[in-house]
C-alpha cells in the first residue's frame, strides 16, 4: 500500500526543531523505527518525522489503522490529544492545540443544533451497551468547553489561555515566530499582540531587544490608563491571597458545571425534540 502523506497533516503540528530532529535520526539509525507510524486507511497521521527518515535511510517499519477515525475532525483531535500529553510541547504549543480542540467542539456543537440532532446520542440509542467502547473517546467529549477546562487540560493557567488567544488572534507571523524561538515569552507577545500589525512588524525585525521594550511600552501604557483605585484593588488583593486564590477556584468549578449543566441541557432538549417528532 503506498503511504499518502497530507501537508496538512504534517504541518497541523508544530514541527520539530533541528536539534530534535537529529536526535530523532540518530535514535532510528541505532535502534531502528519501534514504534508503528499510525494510518487511517492510506492517510499517514501519526509517524511524519520517523517515515521521512525511514524513507531517506531505508529503514524498515511497520504501520497501524486506527479505524475509529469518521473524519478528519476525528484525525485532528486525536492528533490533538496525543500532543497536549507530550513534554516536548511548548507551553504556547499546547495553548494552541487546546485552542484548535475547542474550536472543533464548537464547530460540532453548531452543527448539532442546526441539525436538530446528537450525533453522541444516536450512536448511543442505536448501538447495544457492550458496543459503547468501540466509539471513538470524542465522541463522549463535552461539546462546550470553558477556558478553564482549556487551561486545566493544557497544563496551562486561564490567564495564560487568555494570552494565547490573543497572540493566536491578533499577532502577526513575525511576532508569532519570536515566540517559538524563546525570543520573548508569552505575556510579552500577548502585549505586543495588542499593537497595529505595522508595529509588531518593525519591532519584530528590530530583533528581542525592541521586542521586550515594546511589550514594556505596552504595559506601561495599561498602567497609567488604569481606573483609580486599581492600585487600592491590587493591594487588597495582595494582603488576601488565600482567598483570591480560593475564589479563582471556586470560579473554575462554577464554570466546569455550568459548561456540564449546559451539554445535558441540550442532550435532554434533542431528546425531547426526537420524542415529539
Amino acid at each position: 500500500m503506498d503511504i499518502v502523506v497530507l501537508e496538512e497533516l504534517k504541518a497541523y503540528i508544530d514541527p520539530l526543531t533541528a536539534d530534535e530532529y537529529e536526535a530523532l535520526e540518530r535514535s532510528l539509525l541505532a535502534e531502528g523505527c519501534r514504534d508503528a507510524l499510525v494510518l487511517w486507511n492510506d492517510i499517514l497521521v501519526d509517524g511524519h518525522n520517523r517515515y521521512g527518515i525511514c524513507r531517506k535511510h531505508g529503514l524498515p517499519f511497520n504501520t497501524v489503522q486506527n479505524t475509529r477515525f469518521q473524519s478528519m475532525d476525528d484525525v485532528h483531535l486525536w492528533m490533538i490529544e496525543q500532543h497536549l500529553g507530550r513534554r516536548s510541547v511548548s507551553d504556547y504549543q499546547r495553548g494552541v492545540l487546546a485552542l484548535r480542540k475547542r474550536a472543533i467542539l464548537g464547530a460540532r456543537q453548531k452543527a448539532q443544533r442546526e441539525t436538530g440532532s446528537n450525533s453522541g446520542m444516536a450512536t448511543s440509542a442505536a448501538a447495544p451497551d457492550d458496543d459503547a467502547d468501540a466509539r471513538p473517546p470524542w465522541d463522549d467529549m463535552p461539546v462546550a468547553v470553558s477556558r478553564a477546562e482549556l487551561a486545566r487540560e493544557a497544563k496551562l493557567s486561564s490567564n495564560q489561555v487568555s494570552m494565547i488567544e490573543r497572540i493566536h488572534a491578533q499577532a502577526t507571523p513575525e511576532v508569532v515566530e519570536a515566540l517559538k524561538s524563546g525570543a520573548i515569552s508569552i505575556s510579552a507577545a500577548a502585549a505586543v499582540a495588542s499593537l497595529p500589525e505595522d508595529e509588531q512588524r518593525s519591532a519584530a525585525q528590530a530583533g528581542k531587544a525592541e521586542l521586550r521594550q515594546a511589550a514594556k511600552r505596552v504595559r506601561d501604557a495599561r498602567k497609567r490608563t488604569r481606573p483609580e483605585g486599581a492600585d487600592g484593588a491590587e493591594a487588597a488583593h495582595d494582603e488576601h491571597p488565600a482567598d483570591a486564590k480560593a475564589l479563582r477556584r471556586r470560579v473554575d468549578e462554577l464554570e466546569r458545571e455550568n459548561a456540564q449543566l449546559r451539554g445535558q441541557v441540550e442532550t435532554l432538549q434533542n431528546q425531547l425534540q426526537r420524542l415529539r417528532g
